[in-house]
């Protein structure tokens, strides 16, 4: 081989390498850009995945505390209806209460007798339950809300009634009361732990 052919082969193997050379420089930074824009568009995907699921818990933890605020708000119904009663009971058992409270009835025969500090909280306790059930009726069916409105109007019966309701009476709307409960009560734990 001459020196002048030898410097044409190098020529043949140059031009072939620097094309190569400019294919890599012109298409590396777009396969770069190519797979930056798959990066993003996976991130986004994932941060929507993320977004959903934080909401998601946040919605189930919520419910779960309103669950767990219901069932407070229950038990002090019961609690303060009780209270209400043993208290109606102990005055009624006090001779001198029953002649101070019957003359405050003649006195003010259409007025009746003022609420004691028991029975307010008693209604109070009543009202609290209602408006958490009301919260929680709102997010779920028709039988739902229907069973959480009459569990409601049941406690104000109940707590309406404590003062002067007979013990097996008061029983058995507490027992009423009690069943309607227990199945709100596990409905509301597995609708919690469907939520999203």
């Amino acid at each position: 081989m001459s020196g002048s052919e030898h410097s044409r082969d190098d020529g043949k193997q140059a031009l072939p390498d620097g094309r190569w050379r400019q294919a890599v420089i012109t298409f590396f930074p777009m396969l770069i850009a190519v797979l930056s824009l798959f990066t993003s568009i996976y991130n986004g995907y994932l941060n929507n995945k993320f977004v959903t699921l934080i909401q998601g818990n946040l919605t189930r933890a919520e419910y779960m505390r309103t669950c767990r605020d219901v069932v407070d708000a229950y038990f002090q119904v019961k609690y303060r209806a009780d209270v209400v009663a043993r208290e109606a009971a102990s005055l009624a058992a006090d001779p001198a209460t029953v002649a101070s409270s019957a003359a405050v009835a003649e006195a003010r025969p259409r007025a009746g007798v003022a609420p004691t500090q028991a029975s307010i909280e008693a209604g109070n306790a009543v009202a609290k339950f209602g408006a958490l059930a009301t919260y929680l009726a709102n997010m779920r069916d028709e039988s739902i809300r229907a069973a959480y409105t009459e569990l409601y109007w049941k406690l104000d019966k109940v707590a309406g009634m404590a003062a002067t309701a007979s013990g097996p009476q008061r029983n058995q709307l507490l027992k009423e009361a009690d069943e309607i409960f227990a199945s709100l009560n596990s409905d509301c734990v597995k609708s919690a732990a469907a939520r999203p």
